[in-house]
């Protein structure tokens, strides 16, 4: 007698974003983004440190701090430890926001050395209070829906652009107009970037991921050639160097300076929210609270980290986004490596003297096209907002023009007291304040906007607590629109009551399709009717109305025999959900084809189109009914919501 042996069981799926590339690929693309974040990465200590005037040995152990604890908040961040960390292709870098009011702190206290400790007593505080309210801030992401990430994602890659422009121009802050401009500089940045497009259009696979990398380091050695590179500090550099905590002394703590940089804690998580959901839309991974907690716990964890460290508090950094999002290399592995690369930096200031040594030309070349693909995943994102809706428009509108408006004329700020100017300082803050502030007073103040009206959409959208508060029949009055009139799944969803979030209530109603008999199950299906049938006044035909009842004469009378030949075979309708078809030509073939099928897979098929447009009808009448909508990858990966 032989035994078959067991098939092996098949490998599991590993997420790009988990998946684990071999060690040169790993070094490649994570020096890929150290090149590419550099240079914002010493920007913030440069500045801090001129402004109160600190010593060049002083500036160089601040941009050694930053870097080496750059490399450990990245791990951190991408590989996850306990709670903390999102475990996605996110670097941290020092956000740029709390440079104005860092330099107000140290300067008040006489700048100098003293200045930095009053400002790393401020950093500590601010890191460990954004550790504890992580998971608070989680729990307000319903005020954050595609509308306002979208907004913010787009402000923060537009706003970025002058940073690459500044670069172009060798360098020149955002208060000064560069002029005249030096030719030579237009081409190290525009030849660099043609570098990075023709490598992407013309390889693929690997070469094709790196093409940034490749661009920096062939605009810099052009440079070098023409003698527009310098390497000098290199041989000043010592080989090793570290940073030890506390290594300008012991932090001073003023009431101030820590509500100053509590309020940067806040707005940085604003943008790391608007990062984090950035990231999730480029790897396809759905983004929920928790995600958001753990991001924003590795922030506070590594602003603390830094004030112990002598760096500054950290946020997830924009420009890698876009990085990502070039190169579509999701590996959070590789942000792991990038970590272990800025630490090793941090350590070897020759190694360092290197990577400085790119013309700023030739990097905001790269920076040019990475912060223009972050305004892209911008525009993707407002992709799924209704724009009929003049409420949106308004929303997206203002905060983008207001952002835009800071970014071109940054001497606004100097109009608004010191406080103020924390704000109208930044156009990535402005304009993210101005979306969340906007979609609150549109769309979560009372007044304007009542319940929705025997449960049909665009009479104003109901709210939890009115859902909680409904009895039986206005709860069924109002939900069994969601199912055609069919009243047994909205009875049984009401049993559920009260609910917590609207996830739970969307969950109840799959449940309630779950557990339904068949005879009540055939109940509903035939609460539906016949594609290309006339019978008027029924939400299904109104969604179809566009496309079947909108075809000639012949086409409309091919879909009317077909869906009733359907239902001749099955004895039940042939249910489609209208915002899946794009053309009803293969409705009709499909239709055909599928008489083919059992009654038991027909019934499977057609409650799974039921499920989605209850889905699609319930996102138009309840309030904030997923607010982690903007997390989806695309139309090409389902939504886990939409599963019966």
């Amino acid at each position: 007698m032989t035994t078959t042996a067991p098939a092996p069981a098949p490998a599991k799926r590993v997420h790009p974003v988990d998946e684990v590339l071999p060690v040169p690929k790993l070094a490649a693309y994570g020096f890929q983004h150290v090149l590419a974040f550099y240079a914002g990465a010493v920007l913030v200590p440069i500045l801090v440190a001129n402004a109160l005037g600190l010593s060049s040995e002083q500036l160089i152990h601040l941009i050694n701090a930053d870097l080496f604890t750059c490399g450990i908040a990245s791990i951190i961040q991408a590989v996850g430890i306990w709670k903390i960390g999102v475990k996605l292709p996110l670097l941290q870098g020092v956000t740029f926001t709390a440079v104005s009011p860092m330099i107000a702190i140290g300067l008040a206290v006489g700048g100098g050395t003293q200045g930095l400790l009053a400002i790393y007593g401020a950093v500590i505080v601010a890191g460990l209070l954004t550790f504890f309210a992580a998971p608070y801030f989680a729990k307000l992401l319903r005020f954050f829906p595609p509308v306002v990430t979208g907004s913010v994602i787009l402000i923060i890659g537009i706003a970025l652009l002058p940073v690459a422009a500044n670069d172009i121009v060798n360098g020149q802050t955002t208060m000064a107009m560069q002029n005249p401009v030096l030719l030579k500089n237009i081409a190290y940045a525009m030849g660099t970037l043609f570098l990075i497009v023709a490598i992407q259009r013309i390889f693929r696979g690997f070469l094709g991921t790196i093409a940034v990398l490749l661009g920096l380091v062939i605009g810099t050695l052009v440079a070098w050639g023409l003698g527009d590179a310098h390497f000098d500090a290199v041989a000043d550099s010592s080989w090793f160097g570290y940073t030890s905590p506390f290594y300008f002394g012991w932090p001073t703590f003023s009431f101030t300076a820590i509500l100053s940089m509590v309020v940067v804690m806040l707005i940085t998580a604003v943008e790391t929210t608007g990062d984090v959901y950035a990231t999730g839309e480029i790897v396809g991974k759905r983004i929920v609270k928790e995600d958001i907690a753990r991001a924003l716990r590795a922030d506070g964890v590594s602003t603390t980290l830094g004030g112990v460290l002598n760096s500054f508090p950290y946020t997830c950094f924009a420009e890698n986004v876009g990085l990502v999002r070039l190169t579509q290399v999701k590996s959070r592995w590789v942000v792991c490596s990038a970590g272990v690369i800025m630490i090793i930096l941090g350590s070897l200031p020759k190694a360092a003297a290197i990577v400085a040594g790119i013309p700023h030309p030739v990097l905001g070349g790269a920076a040019l096209a990475m912060f223009a693909a972050v305004a892209v995943v911008g525009i993707q994102t407002l992709q799924k907002v209704d724009f009929n809706d003049h409420r949106n428009i308004v929303i997206v509108g203002t905060s983008v023009g207001l952002g835009m408006m800071v970014t071109a004329q940054p001497y606004i700020a100097f109009a608004f007291p010191e406080w103020a100017q924390i704000i109208f300082g930044s156009g990535i803050t402005l304009g993210a304040l101005c979306a969340i502030l906007l979609n609150v007073v549109f769309f979560h103040i009372p007044g304007g906007h009542g319940p929705g009206v025997a449960g049909r959409p665009g009479h104003g959208l109901v709210t939890l607590d009115e859902v909680n508060g409904m009895d039986q029949d206005t709860f069924v009055t109002t939900f069994a629109f969601l199912t055609e009139g069919a009243s047994w799944p909205a009875e049984r969803a009401w049993v559920e009551r009260p609910f917590g979030d609207t996830l739970a209530l969307r969950a109840a109603f799959h449940d309630a399709l779950l557990t339904g008999s068949p005879e009540e199950q055939l109940e509903l299906m035939n609460s539906f009717h016949d594609l290309g049938s006339e019978e008027a006044g029924t939400a299904y035909l109104a969604d179809h109305a566009a496309g079947v009842i909108g075809m000639d004469e012949q086409e409309h009378a091919d879909i009317l025999t077909m869906a009733r030949a359907y239902r001749a075979t099955f004895g039940f309708p042939l249910v489609i959900c209208a915002r899946e078809v794009d053309r009803y030509e293969r409705v009709l073939n499909a239709g055909w084809d599928r008489m083919a099928n059992s009654a038991g897979v027909e019934r499977a098929a057609n409650l799974v189109e039921i499920a989605k447009i209850a889905n699609g009808r319930f996102d138009e009448l309840v309030a904030d009914a997923n607010p982690i909508a903007a997390a989806r990858s695309g139309a090409s990966r389902p939504d886990p919501s939409e599963k019966v």
